[in-house]
């Protein structure tokens, strides 16, 4: 009896936190569709301080673009493709948005290293794991047919969906490890101050190397005290941690 009443009050928990959530969730939208933005923000942010979630950061990124807060739109819809990585409204707002920032650096990475991100990105941490352990289940059935089968074709299709099952599992492990270096490090980051010169140094003193704007992505390599290494195309170059907002 102790354990059903138990059941029952942790089921109404739940409960009155998903209705509350929801309550919230619509109260912020009709915010926005009022055009109170600044309110719609404030109460997406609320929701986010509890439980991130790819929609609420995607409705965030648009009451902030809509503000002309184009930095922390590209933050958050990051944010939503981080959680969602195919989410089309996501990445189509996040490349429109991307399109109205001042920049003058171009990013010159090798059309490969564009195509492998594109691809871990395509599917999320978990998944990719996932798929690495069916996979690599599959070789070895697959390995274990070739040995055991009796018939020539057989043996040379095993064989084929062995190797290749083997090692599509091992491009899925990678791919899922990455994911998660990226998340636990959180070193993709967006500036979020309007005009920032990159320094030779982590001090004041340090030469001019590059200008970067707000809405930039970049890339931390390392942390020095409250400066940061940061990578954007083919430039390197010291600035303060206050001027980004880590992903």
């Amino acid at each position: 009896m102790k354990k059903i009443k138990i059941r029952l009050f942790l089921a109404a928990l739940v409960w009155s936190t998903m209705t509350f959530a929801q309550t919230a969730f619509d109260t912020a939208n009709a915010a926005y569709a009022d055009g109170r933005y600044a309110e719609a923000a404030e109460g997406y942010k609320a929701l986010l301080a509890q439980t991130p979630d790819a929609t609420v950061y995607y409705n965030l990124g648009n009451a902030q673009f809509k503000q002309g807060e184009l930095a922390q739109a590209i933050l958050n819809y990051e944010r939503a493709l981080r959680l969602r990585p195919n989410y089309p409204e996501a990445k189509y707002n996040l490349a429109f948005a991307q399109s109205r920032i001042t920049d003058n650096i171009a990013e010159q990475d090798f059309f490969l290293s564009v195509w492998a991100r594109a691809v871990r990105n395509s599917l999320q941490e978990n998944t990719w794991f996932i798929l690495s352990i069916g996979l690599f289940v599959l070789g070895l059935a697959g390995l274990l047919l070739f040995l055991l089968g009796r018939e020539l074709w057989v043996r040379k299709t095993a064989f084929h969906v062995a190797w290749t099952a083997l090692l599509f599992s091992l491009i899925a492990g990678l791919n899922g490890g990455s994911l998660h270096q990226r998340d636990t490090l959180r070193n993709e980051a967006v500036i979020t101050q309007g005009v920032v010169n990159a320094k030779s140094s982590p001090d004041r003193s340090g030469t001019d190397l590059f200008t970067i704007h707000e809405g930039t992505k970049v890339t931390i390599r390392e942390s020095l005290g409250e400066w940061c290494n940061i990578r954007v195309g083919n430039n390197e170059g010291w600035i303060r941690e206050n001027n980004l907002e880590r992903i």
